[in-house]
């Protein structure tokens, strides 16, 4: 018998109950017996009610006990609230880390095949400049960044080598080994999970890669981090230029690596929307994330789009274990 999927339901002012039940109306029966939601069930039980979705809800103490697959199962963590879509700032705060901690500790249990977290304000998480990729790494004791933060799609993936800081502090952090244990952990998930080489492009840092000056970071850094990389046997090339790998070069490749953040997820995220999902590399299990926000813009007015958190779901039923 396959495992449960978790869904961690993330930060209560957001979208997040929308796309929980929407995706749960797309499952068929024999998915939806498997999946249980990290969250308060008095929290959800009053945000479909604001939201006029009729549904079934369980609280749930035991994931192993034989449970209906019509109903939506809730594992039940501590929240007061008055209005079920402004809850607090630190009452938010330790709802997630509870509800986040709680997921972690069934998945290090492997008591469950994975788990999805729904999007999340980051400044929830206490730390400054930090998301639920370095959270979770640092839950997992992970000491030498080896984590990864891929967002894919079936048609290609990208991942930032530096995640959730400041533009001013990318250049001081791109070393050339951070460069060869984030790829060399990308290159390894790919052989292991889906059996296949990965064509993997890196993007240099600078505007037309410094045009290759000896003191750039191209020439310096990421330059010779390809050269070992290539030296171990991976498929790579690179410093390619950024501003125009999206135009058509994409497409030759499996992964494209770049230097932060938006470098690479904003043509992403505009080539393909909604059709990716965030998964995190290097942990000691499967943890995926919707691409995508917590749009407090759209609370309410039922224009959310679950495509994300379905394939999330649907990543975990295939690759989870």
């Amino acid at each position: 018998m396959k495992k449960k999927i978790i869904i961690v339901g993330g930060d209560p002012n957001s979208i997040n109950s929308e796309l929980i039940y929407k995706s749960w109306k797309k499952l068929d029966k024999s998915l939806r017996n498997r999946i249980y939601i990290i969250s308060n069930y008095s929290l959800l039980k009053a945000q479909f009610k604001k939201l006029n979705y009729k549904i079934k809800l369980k609280k749930i103490k035991d994931i192993h006990k034989k449970n209906l697959e019509n109903e939506l199962k809730i594992i039940d963590i501590n929240l007061r609230f008055k209005n079920p879509f402004k809850i607090p700032y630190k009452s938010s705060s330790n709802f997630i880390l509870n509800s986040l901690n709680f997921g972690h500790k069934l998945a290090l249990k492997k008591e469950i095949a994975g788990f999805v977290n729904c999007a999340i304000d980051k400044k929830l998480l206490v730390k400054s400049k930090i998301g639920v990729t370095e959270y979770l790494a640092s839950k997992c004791k992970i000491k030498n960044h080896s984590e990864v933060m891929l967002i894919k799609n079936d048609k290609l993936a990208v991942c930032p080598i530096t995640t959730h800081i400041n533009i001013r502090e990318i250049s001081k952090k791109i070393k050339k080994e951070l460069i060869i244990t984030k790829v060399k952990t990308i290159d390894n998930w790919y052989k292991k999970k889906l059996k296949k080489n990965p064509k993997i492009a890196i993007l240099g840092l600078n505007p037309h890669n410094a045009e290759m000056r000896k003191d750039s970071e191209e020439k310096k850094i990421i330059i010779p981090a390809i050269k070992k990389l290539r030296r171990l046997g991976l498929n790579i090339k690179g410093p390619l230029v950024s501003d125009t790998i999206f135009i058509n070069d994409y497409k030759k490749f499996d992964v494209i690596i770049g230097m932060f953040h938006d470098q690479v997820l904003t043509p992403f995220k505009t080539l393909y929307k909604f059709n990716a999902i965030n998964i995190t590399l290097g942990l000691k299990y499967l943890r995926v994330s919707p691409d995508h926000g917590v749009a407090v813009d759209i609370i309410g007015k039922k224009r959310a789009n679950c495509a994300s958190l379905l394939n999330c779901i649907k990543f975990i039923n295939k690759f989870g274990k």
